[in-house]
């Protein structure tokens, strides 16, 4: 097995991440590195501090020239980082040292790594968007479909009252709704260039050093800080913090869908995988274990990250070199999560014949809320619970439906009481609210 499930031949279709996975390759830190150095250096020459016509050069040089990341093993291992390698390598491939002495100017590793990273992590969450988009528009047509399904909610892992298919399927969408809602916030306070010179202060870059970082900000595309952010690592954690928001609602939906494929249950059905090695009737529900188990590497990769946000002094090798490890990591979890997302969001169906078994079965005792409330209109509430309590431990004794005894005791109960449809309280609404947002979008 690979070390990493992301680039394993063998585990390619089971962790798949998608465009994202490109995003995170060395080849791909490189070029991203490369484009800011270009940009810094066209926008230099704009302001003066660096000769135009090299300027011109460099800009050009840094979309013409490809630098192998195995070439610049050997510097990065005794630099402890890549730039310095990748500068000479560039600066090489130029061929021309009278612009070439010009490439990164002022500036120190800290702002091209991060920002090359902003620039890739950008585009890590505009994939997430296209696919959180497509995830909540499937949810939201099921759910308006099956807004009036009902089926047995659980909390605990039991029966608790009726709901419906489309409010869980609202459920699962309604956070990604609201994670979509927070992106642009996200990215207003987050993707960041960074440009603060060897120890955050500037120094090298002169008198137009804030001048310079706004014209890189707008040439890339990024926000400017107007600070130094070297060892505020806080876009990362926000970054972070909003793929573990939407993590943890995937993660939601896998461990409801793990619950609703059991056997003892049996109400939806997930599409044609998971099939067995040797029990031909069993269909595992595959994707939603790979998300739920995505989501457990990222809980532990996130704690990495918070460790990763201190940093000692104005630079921290130690914070860097972990926060270099795990932050592709997580952001691969989470494009894997949201493949499998799409499928399922696309291929669940719901069993209406077993969800209404399972509503008719266990002797009615998922009405025994709805029973508890009916009675208060007939005795205080303290009482009317007790009574519905004792009729629920009544009818699991003798075995006979609670709606029975209820009905022999109080003969004026009505029939709703012990009906799912009219025990769903507001389940449908909610899901066609969510499915009128899903449309919205």
């Amino acid at each position: 097995m690979a070390a990493s499930v992301f680039d394993s031949p063998l585990y390619a279709q089971l962790f798949d991440t998608g465009e994202a996975g490109r995003l995170f390759s060395d080849s791909a830190a490189v070029r991203a590195m490369l484009l800011v150095e270009g940009a810094l250096a066209k926008v230099q020459g704009g302001l003066g501090v660096i000769p135009e016509f090299s300027a011109a050069a460099i800009h050009r040089a840094s979309m013409e020239i490809a630098v192998d990341p195995g070439a610049i093993a050997k510097p990065t291992g005794e630099n402890g980082v890549s730039v310095p390698g990748l500068v000479a390598a560039f600066r090489a491939e130029m061929k021309a040292p009278e612009h070439a002495q010009y490439v990164h100017w002022g500036a120190t590793s800290q702002d091209i790594i991060d920002t090359g990273l902003m620039l890739r992590l950008r585009q890590s969450l505009a994939l997430a968007e296209a696919d959180l988009r497509e995830i909540v528009a499937a949810l939201g047509k099921k759910a308006e479909e099956h807004a009036h399904l009902p089926m047995a909610a659980r909390t605990y892992g039991q029966h608790a009252t009726p709901t419906s298919w489309g409010a869980v399927l609202a459920q699962f969408g309604t956070p990604l709704l609201d994670a979509l809602a927070a992106l642009e916030p996200l990215r207003a306070s987050s993707l960041f260039v960074s440009l603060s010179g060897a120890s955050g202060t500037g120094s090298a870059l002169g008198p137009k050093a804030a001048e310079t970082r706004a014209g890189l900000s707008e040439a890339l595309g990024l926000n400017d800080p107007h600070r130094t952010w070297h060892t505020d690592r806080g876009p990362i954690l926000r970054i972070a913090d909003w793929q573990g928001q939407v993590m943890a609602a995937l993660a939601h939906m896998g461990q409801t869908l793990i619950g609703l494929t059991a056997s003892e249950a049996g109400e939806i059905a997930l599409g044609n995988s998971g099939a067995s090695s040797t029990m031909p009737q069993k269909q595992n529900p595959v994707g939603p274990s790979a998300m739920v188990a995505l989501s457990h590497q990222f809980t532990g990769l996130r704690t990495s990250l918070q460790s990763a946000a201190v940093h000692q002094h104005q630079r921290d090798g130690v914070a860097w070199f972990t926060e270099w490890m795990v932050v592709p990591q997580l952001a691969l979890s989470l494009a894997a999560a949201l493949q499998h997302a799409k499928k399922l969001a696309h291929g669940i169906a719901p069993h209406p014949v077993q969800m209404h078994s399972t509503l008719d079965g266990n002797l009615g005792l998922i009405h025994a809320e709805a029973l508890s409330f009916a009675l208060a209109d007939l005795m205080p509430r303290p009482e009317a619970q007790a009574k519905s309590k004792a009729l629920c431990l009544e009818a699991r004794d003798k075995r006979v439906p609670l709606q029975k005894l209820a009905q022999a005791d109080y003969p004026d109960l009505p029939d709703s009481v012990f009906d799912p449809v009219a025990g769903m309280g507001q389940a449908a609404a909610e899901a066609l609210a969510f499915a009128k947002r899903a449309k919205a979008l």
